[in-house]
């Protein structure tokens, strides 16, 4: 009989406490969606892992700067045991969604917190020069990004901007030092990444830096 009370006892603390757990995550990315930097403590004071999660794979300061959630971004940034080098499935870490974003403030904040300024295939160098953000691509570029870094199909940062960037970070790229004979791994360089969008101003910028290149 007392074995059956004891068994029972524990049965009803242990579905408390699952109830809790699932309260609590609810609570958590629910909070992370509007900004609620305030739950968002108190859960993580409670002892509740920042780490967790979502239902789509991705953890919680993913989710964060996916949905602009700046004051959330801050709060967990100060919890020590916040994972700041985290991937997608895609392989995207945190820095890189905000570099493809242009939150500069974010990406100063992550790369203070040792954030990966270089990784291997894509990186953040690349999603920031797509996103044609200056600022955020200078603040890569004085951390010790490297500027040629090469995706898996070979493409630079520079190509990338050449296509999907801004005229201003394809100067700066190239002032800065980036290779505009390059090719990727289908032989082509990022002037003709800029003549399949009809560019003709980043073409023009392009083939300038290739001239002055080839001349040295």
């Amino acid at each position: 009989m007392r074995k059956w009370i004891r068994y029972t006892l524990y049965l009803f603390v242990l579905i408390g406490v699952s109830g809790v757990i699932a309260g609590s995550y609810e609570d958590f990315f629910s909070a992370i969606r509007h900004d609620n930097d305030r739950m968002v403590r108190a859960l993580l004071n409670r002892g509740f892992d920042p780490n967790t999660l979502a239902p789509n794979g991705e953890p919680g300061l993913i989710l964060a700067i996916r949905e602009s959630s700046f004051k959330v971004v801050g709060t967990l940034l100060e919890t020590a045991v916040t994972k700041v080098e985290v991937r997608t499935a895609n392989d995207e870490s945190a820095l890189m969604l905000a570099a493809l974003k242009g939150y500069l403030p974010v990406c100063k904040a992550l790369i203070a917190h040792d954030a990966d300024v270089n990784k291997p295939g894509w990186t953040p160098l690349h999603y920031a020069s797509t996103g044609g953000h200056a600022t955020v691509v200078q603040l890569l570029l004085d951390s010790h990004a490297y500027i040629d870094a090469s995706s898996p199909n070979g493409s630079t940062p520079l190509m990338m901007a050449a296509m999907y960037g801004s005229v201003d970070v394809v100067r700066l790229l190239l002032d800065a030092g980036a290779d505009p004979l390059i090719k990727n791994s289908i032989g082509l360089t990022a002037v003709d990444f800029a003549a399949q969008v009809q560019r003709d101003d980043v073409v023009a910028v392009i083939t300038t830096a290739m001239r002055s290149k080839a001349k040295d």
